[in-house]
C-alpha cells in the first residue's frame, strides 16, 4: 500500500535536523520519501518514471510526524494485575501477587492479555516492545496477529523457563516473522543461580550476542549479590563474561563508579524506568551522569503491575523531572535528549537501526502528534511541548511497516478492543476462583 502524508510538520529525530514542513511518502513497509516540500520535484529528477499513485493521501494539516515511541522495557501479559497489587513494598509485590496469580496464567491467557497491552502502546504512540514475559511463542503471535513489532528477551530464572528454552527462541523466533525479534537475556541475578547465569553467558559467547536483564533495581538486590559474591550485581555478571557483547540492565537505579565503568566498556544501554521505580520507592536512577559519561539511556514503562500506564509520555517527563531533582539541577537532562531516549535509543537497544528515524529506506514506524490541542498550544517549542506537556491523547495515528494500527480512535488489529476487554475480564474472573 502506498500513502502519502502532506501538509505536514516533519521530526525526524537525525542529529541535528530540525522540524521542517513536508511531506513523507511510504511504499509497503518503507519510507520512500521524507523530505521538505521543495525536495520533491528533485525526487522525482532523481527517479525517472517514479511518478506515484498513491492508495491513500492524508492531509496533516500541521501536524507533527515522528518516529514512534521505542518501549524498551515491558511485561505487556501483566496487564492481568493492574492495580491489583499496589501499594506493597517490593518483595511482598513479587512473592505475595505477583508469582501466585503468573503461575496460573496460560499461553492463550498471556496471548489475550498482551492484545490488551497493545491497545493502551497503540493509543499511545508506541511502535516497538522491549518485551519479557513467560510464553514466548504465545506473545509473538499476538504481536504477529496484531501488528505490534516486538522484541522479546529471555525471562529464564531460578522458577521458569530454562538456557535452553533461551537458545531454542533465539533461533526460532529471529526471521520467523517481520514483526517479531529475539535477545538473550534472564530475569534478573537474585532469581538466578550462579550455574544457570554461567549458561546465559557462555550462549552469549557462542553467538556474539548481547545480553538484557533485570539489574541494580533496589538497594537491597546490590547488598544481596556483594554478600553472596563480594561485588555488585553489574561486576559479577560481567565477570562471568555476560556482557563481552554488550546489552543492558533495566532500571540500574542503584550503581556505583566501577559499574559506570563497566557499562561503559562494554556499551551498554541503560533502560531507565522511572514511573515503575517511584511507584515501588526503589529510587532514582542517576540518568544525568549515564548521560555525561556517554552512556547510552532509553526508556521503558515496565509492566502495567508495577507502573499501571503504559505511556511514554508520562516516563519521558519523570526521566528528566526526577532527574532534575535528584541532581538539584533544573537545567539538566534536557528535554530533546529525553525524546531522542524514547525513540532513536530505544530502537538502538533493541536491534531494531532501520526503524529509528524517519528516512528513505527506513521502516514506515510512524506517529502523528495532534498539535491543534490546548495542551499543544501556542507552539513555542514542539520537541519540548511533547516532553512536558504531551499526552497520549495527542496521538492521532500510529503507523507500523507501513500499515495504519491506530487512527483517530480506532484500531486496526484484527479484533475488537471490546473483544479483547472481555477475554481479560473472564481470565481474571477465572483465576480469582482459582486462588
Amino acid at each position: 500500500m502506498r500513502i502519502r502524508f502532506y501538509n505536514a510538520r516533519i521530526l525526524t529525530m537525525k542529529d541535528g535536523q530540525d522540524i521542517f514542513e513536508g511531506e513523507l511518502w511510504v511504499s509497503n513497509d518503507k519510507i520512500i520519501f521524507c523530505d521538505t516540500n521543495e525536495q520533491i520535484e528533485n525526487y522525482y529528477k532523481e527517479n525517472p518514471g517514479s511518478m506515484l499513485v498513491f492508495d491513500r493521501e492524508i492531509d496533516c494539516k500541521g501536524n507533527l510526524l515522528m518516529p514512534g515511541f521505542k518501549n524498551a522495557h515491558t511485561h505487556s501479559a501483566m496487564t492481568l494485575l493492574r492495580s491489583r497489587a499496589d501499594d506493597m513494598p517490593l518483595s511482598d509485590w513479587l512473592n505475595k501477587q505477583i508469582f501466585p496469580v503468573e503461575a496460573k496464567l496460560t499461553e492463550e491467557d498471556i496471548y489475550y492479555l498482551t492484545k490488551l497491552a497493545i491497545l493502551e502502546y497503540l493509543d499511545g504512540g508506541i511502535t516497538s516492545i522491549f518485551d519479557m514475559y513467560l510464553t514466548p511463542l504465545s506473545i509473538a503471535d499476538a504481536c504477529r496477529d496484531t501488528g505490534m513489532r516486538c522484541v522479546q528477551v529471555g525471562a529464564v530464572n531460578n522458577f521458569s523457563q530454562s538456557p535452553e528454552l533461551v537458545e531454542e527462541m533465539y533461533n526460532k523466533l529471529n526471521g520467523r516473522d517481520e514483526y517479531n525479534s529475539y535477545i538473550l537475556g534472564f530475569h534478573a541475578e537474585y532469581t538466578s543461580s550462579k550455574e544457570l547465569l554461567q549458561k546465559i553467558a557462555d550462549l552469549a559467547l557462542k553467538y556474539k550476542a548481547p545480553v538484557f536483564t533485570h539489574i541494580s533495581e533496589t538497594a537491597d538486590e546490590v547488598a544481596g549479590c556483594r554478600e553472596r559474591y563480594g561485588m555488585s550485581p553489574v561486576e559479577f555478571l560481567d565477570s562471568l563474561g555476560m556482557f563481552n557483547y554488550g546489552g543492558g540492565g533495566y532500571h540500574l537505579v542503584h550503581t556505583d563508579e566501577k559499574d559506570m565503568e563497566i557499562l561503559k566498556k562494554r556499551g551498554m544501554y541503560v533502560v531507565t524506568n522511572p514511573g515503575s521505580n517511584t511507584k515501588l520507592a526503589s529510587g532514582i536512577a542517576p540518568i544525568n551522569e549515564y548521560l555525561k559519561r556517554g552512556i547510552p539511556v532509553a526508556i521503558g514503562t515496565d509492566g502495567p503491575a508495577s507502573n499501571n500506564a503504559l505511556n511514554m509520555f508520562r516516563e519521558m517527563f519523570l526521566v528528566t523531572g526526577l532527574g532534575k531533582l535528584k541532581e538539584n539541577d533544573a537545567a539538566c537532562i534536557d528535554a530533546m535528549e529525553v525524546l531522542k531516549m524514547a525513540t532513536v535509543n530505544g530502537a538502538h537497544a533493541m536491534g531494531l537501526a532501520n526503524a529509528d528515524i524517519l528516512e528513505q529506506g527506513k521502516l514506515a514506524d510512524v506517529i502523528m502528534i495532534d498539535l491543534n490541542q490546548p495542551n499543544m498550544q501556542p507552539i513555542n517549542n514542539i520537541c519540548k511541548n511533547i516532553v512536558y506537556s504531551g499526552n497520549t491523547s495527542n496521538v492521532i495515528l500510529t503507523m507500523i511497516g507501513g500499515v495504519i494500527r491506530y487512527e483517530n480512535g480506532n484500531y486496526n488489529i484484527g479484533v475488537s478492543p471490546e473483544e479483547v476487554y472481555k477475554k481479560a475480564n473472564e481470565i481474571k474472573q477465572r483465576i480469582d476462583k482459582e486462588l
